[in-house]
């Protein structure tokens, strides 16, 4: 009875060893597990807060870029205003530069003719010149030889009167 008791007994003591041993183990896994536990608890925490901010990020990138196409769309707008004033504006400048090389051939036309007509004009004057030229040197020359010949005429009729003067004193 003393061996079996003494038997129990170790093996009691070798179970509440054990039992102490797997105690202990069991407060280390329990410390390990609530180390896991507060572990995962954080980055829980942290995953939340990523996820918040990420939901955030994104609704602010969503917003800028509603704001960039709102943007973009009223720069396009403009855009196509201003290109459709500026298209206008060419077209009118366009119109007006086809009437003005118009204008200007018509001018360039109508000078042409004025100067064929100045020339012509000019010819006939330069003729009319000549001739009116010619006829004045001709009467100029005519005119000379009716004074020389007065003047001929003159000293005859001077003679001749000295010659009737001289003769009428002789005769008296």
């Amino acid at each position: 009875g003393v061996f079996l008791y003494s038997h129990l007994r170790q093996k009691v003591r070798a179970a509440e060893a054990l039992a102490q041993k797997y105690r202990q183990q069991q407060e280390a896994l329990s410390a390990q597990l609530q180390v896991v536990y507060e572990h995962r608890s954080r980055l829980e925490r942290s995953l939340q807060k990523e996820r918040g901010e990420h939901k955030k990020t994104k609704e602010d990138f969503l917003v800028y870029k509603l704001e960039a196409q709102e943007a973009l769309n009223k720069e396009k707008q403009d855009s196509m205003n201003r290109y459709g004033a500026l298209s206008s504006q060419h077209k009118i400048l366009k119109n007006q530069h086809e009437d003005v090389k118009k204008q200007l051939l018509d001018l360039q036309l109508q000078h042409n003719s004025l100067k064929l007509e100045h020339r012509k004009t000019l010819e006939t004057h330069s003729q009319k010149y000549a001739q009116l030229q010619q006829e004045k040197d001709s009467e100029v020359t005519n005119l000379q030889d009716t004074v020389f010949k007065l003047r001929e005429e003159s000293k005859l009729l001077r003679k001749a009167h000295q010659e009737v003067h001289s003769q009428l004193l002789s005769a008296q």
